[in-house]
């Protein structure tokens, strides 16, 4: 969210996440024990209004809590070090967490970690500082998931180091959930280069010995500086920004973001109208309500065109009583003729348009959905 009004998406999502959203520690606590909560309690109503899961991203500290260290890039004033003193962050998370208990569903335990913008200190020193916040949150109230602090930029081998170092000094251990941030390599790069960085992600893990549930909560510091996507590429992204995270078969992907304008794909400006790419974004939604996720694969190795991407999902159908198979295809660059599958009986397009299958299904860079025909639920195991 790059909002304090309260305002949500207007086209559907299944969450939020509240950064760039005057709720960091610098502006929520102004001097020790003193707090102004007015973005917050806006924010979190406003979730609430709309049912929308909250989650809170903890970063920012303020220039009371670490006078000597580095400014941040923010005009709050907030610094990007750690707290002089453990205990002022841990009784800033424990305000936190007891105020919003049952209405905040999930806490985030720092931004975007190492970064000369968001965190400068050690992976031993944030390692103390989420284990301490966990227990906190746990005791305020234990059914909010733990999301340890996002590791970034994990392209290169120094970011990837932190991780590894911040497993060993035990961070991951009050954690429900790794937060890690998946992003292009440049910005020429399509989605689908969030399969090499997972894989790498999956690697450091692996030599860190921990394997916890992943979400993807954000981008690059840089994503500003991007180039700005024409509406056919700002469509075809968003869409498969989604997708991408289904094949990698990450819990969550949080775009980066609503309400922004300065951004190379604009989904939604606060208080105006959500754009063609958030509409794409609303009929995927709208396609896999419900559905349940099969298996995805991409090139030669799954019978595919080089450059194809899919996922099969069962969908639901209106009388509950079949399962409907489905597959979205799409290509990471140019177009494919293909046979369409047996069975098909219609394409579905992201402008919400349907049509009855053809023989040969022409597959582009905008991803389609292709039903095929139905299963009983004792067939399908459903």
């Amino acid at each position: 969210m790059n909002s304090s009004s309260g305002a949500m998406p207007t086209f559907r999502v299944g969450a939020v996440r509240l950064w760039d959203s005057e709720t960091r520690w610098a502006q929520v606590e102004l001097a020790r024990d003193q707090f102004d909560w007015s973005s917050l309690d806006r924010l979190v109503k406003g979730a609430g209004r709309k049912r929308l899961p909250v989650l809170y991203t903890f970063g920012g500290t303020p220039s009371w809590a670490a006078p000597d260290a580095p400014l941040g890039p923010y005009s709050d004033g907030s610094r990007v070090a750690p707290p002089d003193d453990i205990n002022d962050w841990v009784h800033f998370v424990q305000a936190v967490a007891t105020r919003y208990a049952g209405r905040i569903a999930a806490y985030e335990l720092w931004a975007l970690v190492p970064s000369p913008h968001f965190f400068t200190g050690d992976a031993a020193t944030l390692a103390r500082m989420a284990r301490r916040a966990s227990a906190v949150i746990r005791r305020a109230d234990p059914r909010a998931t733990v999301v340890c602090p996002s590791m970034g930029d994990l392209w290169e081998p120094d970011p990837r180091r932190f991780l590894r170092d911040f497993a060993a000094a035990g961070g991951y251990q009050g954690c429900d959930v790794a937060g890690v941030k998946l992003s292009p390599r440049s910005d020429d790069d399509p989605p689908e280069t969030f399969v090499r960085l997972a894989q790498a992600i999956e690697r450091t893990f692996h030599e860190a010995g921990v394997h916890p549930r992943l979400w993807n909560t954000g981008t690059t510091y840089r994503i500003p500086e991007d180039r700005p996507l024409d509406q056919a590429h700002a469509i075809a992204f968003a869409a498969r920004f989604y997708l991408v995270g289904m094949y990698l078969r990450y819990d969550r992907m949080y775009f980066y973001n609503w309400g922004g304008t300065k951004l190379p794909l604009v989904l939604q400006p606060a208080g105006g109208s959500p754009t063609s790419a958030a509409r794409a974004v609303a009929v995927l939604q709208r396609w896999l309500a419900g559905a349940r996720i099969t298996s995805c694969g991409h090139g030669k190795q799954d019978g595919l065109a080089g450059q194809v991407w899919e996922c099969r999902y069962l969908l639901a159908s209106a009388d509950a009583k079949t399962l409907l198979p489905a597959v979205i295809r799409w290509t990471e660059s140019g177009t494919v003729s293909m046979r369409t599958d047996r069975g098909a009986r219609t394409v579905r397009s992201l402008d919400g348009a349907s049509t009855p299958a053809p023989d040969r299904l022409r597959i582009t860079e905008q991803p389609v959905l292709i039903t095929l025909s139905p299963v009983s639920r004792t067939a399908g195991g459903g």
